[in-house]
């Protein structure tokens, strides 16, 4: 595979989850750029909207395993990572894997579970590999955790810490569909469940080979100098507490990488920069006296930040 290969790879993806999910290109674009650079993704959504299916249909085209967790409070670590019991028929230990020995998670309702199962996800998403007994054990690549978090019920949840959302690399929501799209959904779902018959349309093999190659994608010094001043004026934005950090701007560099080559492009351009920033960058933000859910005040910083920095000229390759 070569560097320019990666846009028509995503492009076949794209094209195959769309045989499911009706219109949301820009979702489909984030979802391909967590899994390209091994970052996860967190949807903030209400129920119904196709989280679910969402991410089936992403697994399905990438032909990789899928496990869905359903995160409640009385979830343990060990639902999540797996556990060692004795077979008396052997008469040894032997580690029974959980959900998270998977290539596409959905951690449905994260917030619902307790701190304690929640930081259990850390060591998974962070560093890919789960200790249990003194024991670690590798996650096995591509590796795409899905989380999703209902932000109208509040009640008996567990708001994710600063350092559990830091761990995603965006944070989006699939919104509601307008009424053309209600109209397809209908259609298209009439009689039967297209993602029952979703083929793939990539090997993960592929994605591994990608998420190998497009940290070539280039960037110019202009441009890291961009990305460095826009995380530094969230640190010092007047109504911003806490702004986004040096794993936010590496983050931001990653995904503005694999945007362009989503774009036809093997460089990176300012307007890339401007169109990952709210995804990558809201959730990292705290706005004083607000809490971290309220996103919309961190895109108002993010967007008053783009406005004010000075944007350096596009250089082609």
């Amino acid at each position: 595979m070569e560097l320019q290969d990666i846009g028509s790879l995503a492009g076949r993806i794209k094209d195959n989850i769309a045989k499911v999910i009706v219109g949301k290109e820009e979702i489909i674009d984030l979802a391909m750029i967590c899994l390209i650079t091994g970052g996860h993704m967190l949807l903030e959504d209400v129920p119904g909207t196709g989280k679910t299916v969402f991410a089936r249909a992403l697994a399905s085209s990438v032909d990789c395993s899928f496990h869905r967790i359903q995160f409640t409070p009385d979830l343990l670590p060990s639902d999540v990572t797996g556990i060692n019991f004795f077979n008396q028929k052997e008469n040894n230990f032997v580690f029974r894997p959980g959900p998270i020995f998977s290539n596409i998670v959905l951690a449905d309702e994260i917030n619902r579970a307790t701190p304690r199962t929640q930081s259990a996800m850390l060591e998974c998403m962070e560093e890919r590999q789960v200790t249990i007994d003194g024991e670690t054990r590798g996650l096995s690549a591509p590796f795409l955790v899905m989380a999703t978090q209902n932000p109208v019920e509040i009640q008996g949840t567990f708001p994710l810490p600063e350092a559990q959302l830091d761990r995603f690399l965006m944070k989006t929501s699939m919104g509601y569909p307008d009424t053309r799209e209600g109209i397809n959904i209908l259609k298209r779902f009439k009689e039967n469940n297209p993602l029952a018959e979703l083929k793939a349309a990539a090997a993960a093999s592929e994605i591994i080979e990608a998420s190998r190659l497009y940290s070539q994608v280039k960037v110019s010094d202009d441009i890291l100098e961009y990305i460095t001043k826009i995380t530094e004026a969230t640190r010092k934005h007047p109504n911003a507490h806490l702004g986004v950090s040096p794993r936010g701007a590496l983050a931001l560099l990653k995904a503005v990488q694999v945007y362009a080559l989503l774009k036809a492009r093997t460089f990176v351009t300012p307007d890339d920069v401007k169109a990952m920033a709210a995804p990558v960058m809201a959730h990292r933000i705290i706005p004083k006296g607000l809490s971290t859910e309220n996103v919309s005040a961190s895109d108002k910083i993010i967007s008053d930040v783009l406005a004010h920095t000075a944007v350096p000229l596009e250089q082609a390759e």
